[in-house]
C-alpha cells in the first residue's frame, strides 16, 4: 500500500471513541467497529446498550467478537506506517544548535517541525503525524517549533495563554479572564499580535530612520574629515612653499654675508702682502748698503774711502712709511643689513599668507544685525540694525536684564555655539571704539571689565591712535596704518578669535586657546561721541571676498 493510499484510508482504522488506531477491533450488530476495551467501558458506564455512532439501542448487551478482517487491516496499516516513519526519519535532519529538537525522539534528536500548545511537546515530521491524522489530535493547536513551551501556559491554571489583558498588558488564559481579571478588557492574542506587530512596524521604521540619520551623520563626518585632510594638505603645501622660500632667502643672505665679509678680508690681506713685500725689498736694499758702508769704513786705503764716500754716504732711496698703515675693513651693519633684507622677505611672505588666510575665513561670513533689546539707552541704532553710534541725549527706556546699563554697548542678535563665523565692521573716522565677541552670561549691569576671564574677547582704539587688545593685561598693538575696516573671525571648537585689517589684509591680533562653553554674540561699543569728535557710527558691512 502506498503512502498516499495509507493516508487516504487511515480514518477507517480509527476508533470513534478513543480517536486512535484500533486495538482489538470488534463489531456491533449494527455493523460499526470499536476497540474492544472502548465499547466495553462505554456500555459499563451507561444504562442503555446503544451504538455510539448510529445510536441504535440493543435490548440486551450484544456479545462482542474480534473482527479479524479489520484486525488484519490494522496490523498491516501499523506495519506500513512504521516503515513510512522509518523512511521519513532517515530523510529528516538532526536538530542543529539553535534549532528546536523533537521531544519524542530517542537517541538522535531530529529537528522539530511543529510544537503543540496542548501537549506542550515539539514534534518532528514523523512524530507529528498523529496530530495530522487523528481526529481528536487534529483539534490541538499547532505552531512553529519553539523552546520552553511551559512559558506559554498559565502557571496558575495550567491552561494555554490565549488572551491578552489590555488593562494589565499581559497574556492570560481563559480562566484568568473570568477569575483574576474578570473586570478587565481582553482581546484574543491574534488581535493584540496584529496591533503590536503594526507598532513594531512603526518602531522598525523609526529605527531605520534613525539608522539612516546616523549613516548620513557618518557620511557628513567623513566629508568633514576629507575636507580637513584637504585643508591640512593645502596648509602643509603652503607652509612648505613659504618656509622653502624663507630658507632659500636665508641661505642666500648668509652666503652673501659670508661672500662680502671674505672679499673684504681678502682685499685687506692682499694689501698687507703687497706692503710687506715692498718693505722686505727695501730691507734687503738697506742691508746691502749697510754691508757696503761697513766694509768701506773698515778700509785703510785713504784714497778708496774718499773716492767712494759720496756714493755711500746717503741711504738708498726708500718709501716714506710713516703714514702708511693697514686699516681693517668695517663689518658693522653687514649682519644687520642681511637680517633686514631677510625681514623684508619674511614680511612679504607673511603678507601673502595673511591675505590667503583672510580670504579663507571670509567664506564663513554671517549676517549680523544689532539687538536693540541689549543696547545701552545712550546708543542710536539704525533701522536696519547695521549701524550704531553714541547719542547726545539718553532715551527713557525700560531696564531689562539683557540691556547694558553703564557702558555704551550693544550685542548682535545672532548667537553662535559651534562652528566658525566671520563679520566685518567699518571703524573709519572714529577716535575710539571697542569690537569683538562676548559670551551670553556676561555682566551687563554696572562697571564692565573687558577681559577673557569675564567673557569678553575684544580689541579697541583709544585717543585716536592707540590700538590695544584686552587680553587680561592690555597688549599694545603696533599697526602700520590707521584701521578703516576690521574683520572678526571665531572658530568655536578651536578656541580662536582673530581680528584682521581688511584693507591691508593683515592680522591685527589673535586670542588663542580659548575655552568656549556659552553662546557667543558679536560685541560693539562705539564709545562716547566726545563732543562730536567720535560721532561716526560703527557700521556692520557686507563681506566682499578679498581679491
Amino acid at each position: 500500500m502506498s503512502a498516499a493510499s495509507c493516508l487516504r484510508s487511515e480514518d477507517q482504522f480509527l476508533c470513534s471513541i478513543c480517536l486512535d488506531v484500533f486495538t482489538d477491533p470488534v463489531s456491533t450488530p449494527c455493523g460499526h467497529n470499536f476497540c474492544k476495551n472502548c465499547i466495553t467501558e462505554h456500555w459499563n458506564s451507561n444504562v442503555q446498550y446503544s451504538c455510539p455512532m448510529c445510536k441504535e439501542v440493543f435490548k440486551t448487551r450484544p456479545k462482542l467478537k474480534v473482527n479479524t478482517f479489520i484486525s488484519e487491516m490494522v496490523s498491516q496499516f501499523r506495519q506500513e506506517a512504521q516503515q513510512k516513519a522509518s523512511s521519513s526519519s532517515s530523510e529528516q535532519q538532526a536538530a542543529k544548535p539553535g534549532e528546536v529538537p523533537c521531544d519524542i525522539c530517542t537517541g538522535t534528536k531530529l529537528k522539530a517541525l511543529k510544537s503543540c500548545l496542548v501537549c506542550l511537546t515539539s514534534y518532528c515530521e514523523t512524530h507529528l503525524e498523529p496530530h495530522l491524522t487523528a481526529s481528536r489530535l487534529k483539534r490541538h493547536q499547532l505552531m512553529d517549533p519553539v523552546e520552553n513551551l511551559e512559558d506559554r501556559m498559565c502557571m496558575k491554571h495550567d491552561k494555554p495563554l490565549e488572551l491578552f489583558c489590555k488593562t494589565d498588558q499581559t497574556c492570560v488564559c481563559v480562566l484568568c479572564s473570568v477569575l483574576d481579571h474578570k473586570t478587565h478588557e481582553f482581546v484574543p492574542l491574534e488581535e493584540e499580535y496584529e496591533g503590536k506587530k503594526a507598532e513594531l512596524g512603526k518602531t522598525e521604521a523609526e529605527i531605520q530612520q534613525m539608522i539612516q540619520k546616523r549613516r548620513m551623520k557618518i557620511r557628513k563626518i567623513k566629508r568633514s574629515v576629507n575636507l580637513s585632510k584637504k585643508d591640512a594638505n593645502r596648509e602643509k603645501a603652503e607652509g612648505v612653499q613659504v618656509f622653502t622660500a624663507l630658507n632659500e632667502s636665508l641661505e642666500r643672505s648668509l652666503n652673501e654675508l659670508i661672500k662680502t665679509t671674505e672679499k673684504k678680508q681678502r682685499t685687506t690681506e692682499k694689501q698687507a702682502e703687497d706692503f710687506i713685500k715692498e718693505l722686505k725689498q727695501e730691507i734687503s736694499e738697506l742691508k746691502k748698503r749697510s754691508s757696503e758702508v761697513k766694509q768701506l769704513s773698515c778700509s785703510e786705503d785713504h784714497l778708496h774711502l774718499l773716492q767712494n764716500f759720496p756714493s755711500l754716504k746717503a741711504a738708498p732711496p726708500t718709501k716714506d712709511w710713516t703714514e702708511v698703515s693697514i686699516c681693517p675693513p668695517s663689518y658693522e651693519g653687514t649682519v644687520v643689513r642681511a637680517v633686514t633684507q631677510l625681514e623684508e622677505t619674511l614680511s612679504k611672505e607673511m603678507k601673502k599668507l595673511v591675505k590667503a588666510e583672510l580670504k579663507s575665513v571670509q567664506q564663513y561670513a554671517v549676517d549680523v544685525t544689532l539687538d536693540p533689546d541689549t543696547a545701552h539707552p545712550d546708543l542710536i541704532l539704525s533701522r536696519d540694525g547695521k549701524q550704531v553710534n553714541h547719542g547726545y541725549k539718553r532715551k527713557n527706556l525700560p531696564d531689562n536684564p539683557e540691556k547694558f546699563s553703564l557702558g555704551p554697548c550693544v550685542l548682535g542678535k545672532q548667537s553662535f555655539s559651534s562652528g566658525r563665523f566671520y563679520f566685518e565692521v567699518q571703524v573709519k573716522e572714529k577716535t575710539e571704539w571697542t569690537l569683538g565677541v562676548a559670551r551670553e552670561s556676561i555682566n551687563r549691569k554696572g562697571t564692565i571689565t573687558l577681559r577673557p576671564q569675564n567673557g569678553f574677547w575684544t580689541i579697541c582704539l583709544r585717543n585716536g591712535n592707540e590700538y590695544k587688545a584686552f587680553a587680561g593685561p592690555l597688549v599694545c598693538l603696533s599697526l602700520k596704518s590707521q584701521l578703516q575696516k576690521v574683520g572678526v573671525f571665531v572658530d568655536y571648537e578651536e578656541g580662536l578669535v582673530s581680528f584682521y585689517d581688511v584693507d591691508a589684509a593683515a592680522l591685527i591680533y589673535s586670542f588663542t586657546g580659548c575655552s568656549f562653553t556659552d553662546k557667543l554674540y558679536p560685541y560693539f561699543c562705539p564709545r562716547s561721541n566726545d563732543g562730536g569728535k567720535n560721532s561716526a557710527p560703527l557700521i556692520i558691512c557686507p563681506v566682499n571676498q578679498t581679491a
